[in-house]
């Protein structure tokens, strides 16, 4: 059709258009557009149509099939680049939009049987066609860079607010309108597809410069306004669609990817300059949606698990949940000061889903589901947290708040935390780390396993962290070490294990391990990352404060940690290191700290032989020279024992001293054996009066074998020492005797060739002899040594006859064991008496175990014994022994962790309340004035006080033990007790201690005098 005959059917078509008044008969007018050709219409009738299409759109929610033909026309005359007619387009737009919202929620609201009639049909294509129309729209708008004056600006902000309200309840209703849903659905992600590139399209061109980084100017050019406008409009309705998208079952990937993305584009183009946005808002809205997948699962999975997850059902939970995690993410690092408002919900998402993957890891069942949120969630949570931290738009101020609030200081509220505790924790209670919120965070006692394991991934990464994040790190190791004595981290740290990824990319490899040994790596990756930096002194000085720390894993960790560095120092600072220590001891040691297993003393010397493991042969020889020298020195002896008791590596030594040492030790001893006599006892007023004897009995683990010249005479000792137990009344020399006795005991069950002489059989009755004729109290040290001796009889001949009285003694011994109630006791007696039994030539086992043997007890009521329960019993805990050999923690071990780590957690407290005391003794305020530095003799009353605070500390003793055996149903009272007991020991030898020197500061004794 030529272009005049186009303009004349163009005329007279909206003539007639503008004169009917009839709705039928305009619809089928505006059809009569379809038979037009549009193409080559002049710029005049273009506007003319426009108009006409904007003037005769109908609001009313009933013109279904008047705006679908007025839509029709519009959509053949949308590709025409005029950009005059733009306004007109928008316009139409506008109304189009707003009038299918209307209809659409009259439609909604109708029986879902009127959705098939022919006229809800008729709407849903026109619904369908309207979105294309949008989009369309805004691909014309993207080919004008200029768009004039601020009327049309405003034009295009109400068009992408309306057309962005409509696509927002098409995705929402989608399933309601039927056959039209999946096509609706896909025309909705062309529109916000559009929407994006157009505010991208309009954020690229203009100029930012006029307008700061937090676009506060109020001069700003009304381009930079605009575009704020419609972008921030943009990313509020993206982020509502995302929402939603997101809680559609999986149904709506699609718009979820390009809500989300969008959001995340539009956020990023702007440069920060954006902070109209809600940004934090938005953040907090990803979190919910990172957290309500894994809560539901934790739901589900806590009331119903039958089976094992499988990876594929796995990654259908934790793959959203990354998506939104990457998307947070990206958002924290452009926008970090308004995450920061929020960076307590932050943290608190960080721990539930550290929390929860320490559960999942520990759960039979959720095996796969571990290894599945491990490769995907691990590192993208901990950037997450790191967003914050290594931020260098942050404020240092403000990073070490988020440390803060994660890692607390000492003393804070975790001493006092809620209920449940960790070792209660089952799936059901995975439900609650859920339901915690900020307020209740610090409280939260089921989140501190995901404290302990963040700060352990903080260590492992601590490569990617920045100097001054790494220094407050290296100040809350202390806090670190307080947490760990808590009784359910623990207990926790010692039996649960999850699978870590080393390496990235490709090379990543997952390993399963113990949380424990995870920890040692990270401490170790930590010191070489800090080996160069300022951080390093704060570290040496966490190492040398914690050097003896009272509680024993906290010592361990901190000796790894010295091990680590002396293995990898130069040779210099290393032997520098060890001569300080070994100054150190030499200024502890003393004839009473050798025997006491938790002195100081004692601890030093542990700690020297774990890191001579570590170190050269010069080194080893060096300090074994240094403190043992010739043999000359009177401490000598006490450092020879001190170093063998702690595990000296003898072996390191080089050979000829080695040699010469093992001669030395096994000459004293036997001059010591062949002069042994009762004078020499009495006359000798040290406690060290037969340390040859302690000194092999302590380095025979260390010492080859094949002594030969450890002859009889150690079996004559043996016999000499428990005569003259029998004829000594005075208690001091007893319990001598009765040391040397439990050492040759040791000695004997190191030495196979000592069973084969006759001599061992008075040995035996003597041993018998002893041990049923003394109070059982002051025989308890010496029945470890029993154990021993008794598992060595399988290389002595005993006859299974009742007239054979060695045999009968061995028996009666094996009783005395098999009856104790003690749990490391039993423990003793029962691996003894495995080793005897599954070795010995004897047919009649039965004659070795007593009636009321302790594993014969019912151990429900433990009042009635059999001995039939002994050998079931018995068989489970040679089982046990054979299964600890791998990593399977049970319940029971579990909760006897707890307890174990409770006792332990209130023997630091104790230890450091008398620390603090006596640090407050010794800083007290003198008479400036006469009394300066002064200190005084101690009263003869308070030497003889504390004699009589020890023999009362024995009596209650006696009778605990006597308790124990007589009224075993009362286990529980007696644990109380004997914690109890086990401080009021403690206090009464730290007050010995103190009193030792005979001197104390005068201004203490004024302050009695006046009291």
């Amino acid at each position: 059709m030529a272009e005049g005959s186009s303009t004349t059917d163009i005329q007279r078509i909206l003539a007639a258009i503008k004169s009917s008044e009839i709705v039928e008969d305009r619809v089928q007018l505006f059809n009569d557009f379809g038979r037009i050709e549009l193409k080559n219409v002049s710029e005049s009738d273009y506007a003319s149509v426009l108009n006409c299409l904007v003037n005769f759109t109908c609001l009313d929610v009933t013109q279904c099939m008047l705006n679908r033909s007025i839509i029709q026309v519009a959509l053949n005359l949308i590709d025409f680049n005029r950009s005059s007619c733009l306004p007109q387009i928008l316009t139409l737009g506008v109304k189009a939009n707003v009038w299918c919202g209307k209809h659409l929620k009259m439609s909604l609201f109708s029986t879902e049987e009127s959705h098939e009639d022919k006229h809800s049909s008729v709407f849903f294509q026109l619904l369908v066609e309207i979105l294309r129309f949008s989009a369309s729209t805004f691909s014309t708008l993207l080919k004008f860079t200029d768009f004039g004056d601020k009327e049309f600006m405003d034009n295009v902000e109400i068009f992408i607010l309306e057309v962005l309200n409509l696509t927002k309840d098409s995705i929402s209703h989608a399933k309601k309108i039927q056959s039209f849903g999946s096509e609706t659905l896909k025309v909705a992600h062309m529109v916000l597809d559009a929407v994006v590139k157009f505010c991208k399209a309009r954020s690229e061109i203009v100029n930012w410069v006029g307008s700061d980084e937090n676009g506060l100017r109020l001069d700003r050019p009304i381009t930079v306004d605009h575009v704020i406008c419609i972008t921030k409009c943009a990313i509020e309705k993206l982020s509502q669609i995302g929402v939603f998208a997101a809680t559609d079952g999986g149904n709506s990937v699609n718009i979820l990817n390009v809500s989300w993305k969008g959001v995340v584009s539009l956020l990023q183009v702007g440069g920060g300059h954006f902070t109209e946005v809600n940004v934090a808002n938005i953040v907090l809205t990803l979190l919910a949606l990172i957290t309500g997948p894994l809560k539901c699962a934790a739901q589900a999975w806590s009331s119903s698990l039958n089976e094992a997850i499988s990876v594929t059902e796995a990654k259908r939970i934790f793959v959203p949940v990354k998506f939104y995690l990457i998307n947070a993410l990206k958002i924290c690092l452009m926008y970090p000061h308004q995450a920061y408002t929020v960076y307590k919900e932050i943290t608190l998402c960080v721990l539930k889903i550290t929390c929860f993957w320490i559960f999942l890891s520990n759960e039979n069942l959720l095996k796969c589901a571990s290894v599945v949120i491990t490769e995907l969630l691990e590192e993208t949570t901990l950037d997450l947290l790191l967003s914050l931290i290594n931020s260098q738009k942050l404020k240092l101020e403000q990073k070490l708040e988020v440390l803060e609030w994660l890692f607390m200081n000492k003393g804070d509220s975790h001493s006092v935390l809620d209920c449940p505790t960790l070792s209660d924790c089952n799936l059901e209670w995975v439900n609650d780390i859920f339901c915690n919120s900020c307020e209740s965070m610090n409280r939260a006692k089921i989140l501190i396993l995901g404290r302990v394991v963040l700060f352990i991934n903080f260590l492992r990464y601590s490569h990617g962290l920045g100097g001054d994040v790494i220094i407050a790190i290296t100040r809350k190791l202390n806090w670190f070490l307080d947490i760990l004595v808590e009784e359910d981290v623990y207990s926790n740290i010692l039996v649960l294990q999850f699978p870590l990824l080393y390496g990235s990319g490709k090379t990543a490899e997952l390993v399963s391990q113990p949380i424990f040994t995870s920890l040692l790596q990270a401490f170790k990756t930590f010191m070489i990352v800090i080996s160069s930096s300022t951080a390093w002194d704060e570290f040496e000085s966490f190492l040398l404060e914690n050097f003896l720390h009272p509680h024993f894993l906290c010592w361990e960790i901190v000796m790894e940690c010295w091990c680590f560095m002396l293995r990898h120092a130069e040779t210099q600072m290393a032997n520098n290191i060890l001569s300080k220590l070994c100054s150190l001891l030499k200024l502890l040691a003393s004839s009473d700290s050798v025997f006491l297993l938790h002195s100081s003393f004692r601890k030093l010397a542990r700690s020297i032989c774990m890191l001579l493991t570590f170190g050269a042969q010069s080194m080893v020889n060096e300090v074994y020279m240094s403190l043992v020298s010739d043999g000359r020195s009177q401490l000598s002896p006490i450092f020879c024992l001190a170093l063998f008791m702690e595990g000296f590596p003898l072996d390191l030594l080089t050979d000829e001293l080695r040699n010469t040492s093992i001669q030395r030790i096994k000459s004293d001893y036997l001059d010591f054996v062949d002069n042994f006599d009762e004078a020499s006892m009495v006359a000798c007023s040290s406690g060290l009066f037969g340390i040859p004897v302690f000194i092999l009995s302590a380095s025979l683990p260390s010492l080859p074998e094949g002594l030969s010249d450890i002859d009889a005479r150690t079996l004559k000792f043996l016999v000499a020492i428990s005569s003259n137990y029998k004829s000594t009344v005075d208690k001091v020399i007893k319990d001598r005797y009765l040391q040397l006795f439990s050492e040759t005991l040791g000695i004997i069950s190191y030495l196979e060739q000592l069973y084969a002489l006759d001599d061992i059989e008075r040995a035996i009755m003597e041993t018998e002899n002893i041990f049923l004729s003394a109070p059982p109290v002051f025989l308890n040290k010496c029945k470890p040594r029993l154990a021993q001796f008794l598992a060595g009889l399988v290389h002595t001949e005993i006859s299974d006859s009742d007239d054979d009285a060695k045999s009968c003694a061995v028996w009666e011994l094996y009783h005395l064991l098999l009856r104790e109630r003690h749990w490391a006791l039993i423990h003793l007696a029962i691996t003894a008496f495995g080793y005897f039994a599954s070795r010995t030539t004897c047919n009649k086992l039965w004659r070795f175990v007593p009636q009321d043997a302790a594993l014969s007890y019912d151990i429900v009521s433990g009042v009635e014994s059999n001995q039939e329960t002994f050998m079931v019993e018995f068989g489970k805990f040679l089982k046990k022994e054979i299964a600890l050999l791998t990593v399977a923690p049970s319940p029971e071990q579990h909760e006897l962790l707890g307890r174990d780590g409770l006792v332990l957690k209130q023997m630091v407290q104790m230890i450091s309340a008398i620390a603090e005391e006596k640090e407050r003794c010794d800083n007290m305020e003198v008479d400036r004035e006469n009394q300066s530095n002064k200190k005084r003799k101690l009263p003869d009353g308070i030497s003889r006080g504390v004699e009589l605070l020890k023999s009362g500390l024995k009596i209650i003793g006696d009778g605990l033990s006597q308790w124990q055996v007589n009224h075993f149903d009362t286990a529980e009272q007696h644990v109380k007790y004997l914690t109890q007991f086990s401080q009021l020991e403690n206090a009464i030898t730290h007050f010995e201690e103190l009193t030792g020197s005979g001197e104390v500061c005068s201004s203490s004794m004024q302050n009695d005098s006046r009291g």
